[in-house]
């Protein structure tokens, strides 16, 4: 996707997804200098949105922000809602929470958090050109799912590739999530525990999400 397109995208959702990586931290960015949406209707008052545009949107945000296609997003909210059903739990809190862990506990999103890539794109292309071990086997399957105990490494061959070159300073820029223990020095990550991420470091409400597909 042509980085302008991907501004857009930014705009049209009227939330940052942090698409571009550290463009999206500058003043550059698109949010900050075009707050509304692309064309010349993006100024003009918009009417409040139904029920169903708002559970669209939320869906949106976070298919994007986690950089997968709807086939992808919508079998991980089925896997989910089946999951309740089949424990005869409600479409609660607990829910909205294994839905981000198993998000969150795929390869390219744990690249990602590592802040060795500046985007999600670039992580799960990483993944898919076989830049990572797990457990000293090579994985190139961005939604390949790690656990707890996991040891997640950078292939040294792969070191002396340019998307490497300021790798030390990206690493000082970037603060862990308390469940993923890295060595800076061996370049080994550790997960330590499940997946942790709050709801207000999300551009959507869950449940907004599951009332969609729940249709």
């Amino acid at each position: 996707m042509p980085l302008d397109a991907k501004c857009k995208v930014c705009r049209r959702q009227g939330a940052k997804l942090f698409l571009r990586g550290e463009r999206c931290f500058s003043p550059k960015c698109a949010m900050i200098k075009r707050p509304y949406a692309p064309g010349l209707k993006g100024k003009r008052r918009k009417r409040a949105p139904s029920e169903y545009a708002k559970s669209l949107t939320a869906k949106q945000k976070l298919k994007i922000w986690y950089g997968l296609s709807e086939r992808q997003f919508k079998r991980y909210v089925k896997e989910i809602l089946e999951k309740s059903r089949k424990s005869k739990e409600s479409e609660s809190e607990d829910a909205n929470i294994i839905f981000i862990k198993r998000l969150e506990s795929r390869l390219d999103s744990v690249a990602f958090r590592l802040g060795i890539v500046s985007s999600r794109a670039l992580a799960k292309q990483l993944v898919s050109h076989g830049y990572f071990k797990v457990n000293n086997r090579f994985v190139d399957i961005p939604s390949y799912r790690v656990k707890k105990g996991d040891v997640i490494q950078i292939r040294t061959e792969k070191l002396k590739k340019k998307v490497f070159q300021n790798l030390n300073s990206s690493l000082k820029k970037q603060k862990l999530p308390d469940w993923i223990e890295f060595n800076a020095q061996t370049l080994e990550a550790k997960i330590t525990s499940d997946p942790v991420v709050s709801p207000e470091n999300l551009p959507s409400e869950i449940s907004s999400i599951f009332e969609f597909y729940s249709r």
